[in-house]
């Protein structure tokens, strides 16, 4: 999957009809991916947070989706 996606098309996919609940979290959990893989030793604390608080958007949409992957995904986020 390419990374044509970013934090602010999650309303967009959540929206796309023609996709399955699989192509969806796929898309959603590869934007987060990618903001991890751009994050660095070199990187602020302030761009971690930044970063840790799209993650929550992104598992809350996952959330809508399927709500017990949501739900594990939310949780071990704030361990």
């Amino acid at each position: 999957m390419d990374c044509r996606y970013n934090i602010e098309d999650i309303e967009k996919i959540l929206g796309f009809t023609t996709w399955s609940d699989k192509k969806k979290i796929d898309a959603l959990l590869h934007i987060d991916c990618n903001m991890y893989a751009n994050l660095g030793s070199d990187s602020l604390m302030k761009e971690k947070k930044e970063t840790k608080q799209q993650s929550k958007k992104i598992y809350k949409a996952i959330k809508e989706i399927n709500v017990e992957m949501g739900k594990s995904l939310l949780q071990a986020i704030d361990v």
